[in-house]
């Protein structure tokens, strides 16, 4: 009775015969592999953030300078339109700091701006990422756009206001550069199949 007992044990918890058992548990470390090594693939997004903090620090010459699009920004609301479970709020927060400490700002000014930039990003990246390109770099745009106006009030808070119009040409150019960035973080993402 004890021998039934435990077949029928073993058989109510293993109804598959022993082959298929072991290609069930085949597939779902196959499964797991996967994950880990997308996981793994993380050094990519990292790697595109280092460039476009490189290029926003990069000097360019005097006559150009005003028109530096925001490089960071634009990295930033890349992955957390393409990777919303990776890329979020502290991502943006962290990164702004970085940008706070490369360019001397007050510490916290880009990372509020960051911040506000990626959660909008993540709460509406279901809606953007079936806009057409144009739509999207309109997107983008009205983003910078927030990020400049919340950094504009930190500066005038601390008495720093810039008042000229020189001062929203970033917006401006980063929303012309979006449909390249575009291209060129979705060819990164795909080629080293970053999920």
């Amino acid at each position: 009775a004890g021998e039934e007992g435990g077949r029928r044990m073993q058989s109510r918890f293993w109804p598959l015969p022993a082959s298929r058992r072991s290609a069930v548990r085949d597939r779902r470390q196959g499964e797991l592999n996967m994950v880990l090594a997308a996981r793994r693939r993380g050094w990519v997004i990292v790697a595109t953030f280092i460039a476009a903090l490189l290029l926003d620090i990069a000097p360019l010459p005097s006559w150009i300078v005003l028109f530096r699009p925001e490089w960071t920004a634009i990295v930033l609301i890349y992955w957390c339109l393409a990777l919303p479970q990776r890329v979020g709020v502290g991502i943006g927060w962290s990164v702004g700091l970085i940008v706070d400490v490369l360019r001397g700002a007050l510490l916290g000014q880009h990372a509020l701006g960051y911040a506000v930039i990626a959660y909008l990003a993540l709460k509406l990246h279901r809606r953007i990422r079936v806009f057409p390109i144009w739509q999207q770099a309109l997107s983008v745009m009205v983003f910078i756009a927030l990020h400049q106006l919340l950094v504009l009030w930190v500066l005038g808070m601390i008495g720093q206001s810039r008042g000229s119009f020189a001062y929203w040409l970033p917006t401006l150019s980063s929303a012309l550069l979006w449909p390249w960035m575009f291209a060129v973080l979705r060819g990164v993402r795909r080629r080293f199949h970053v999920t």
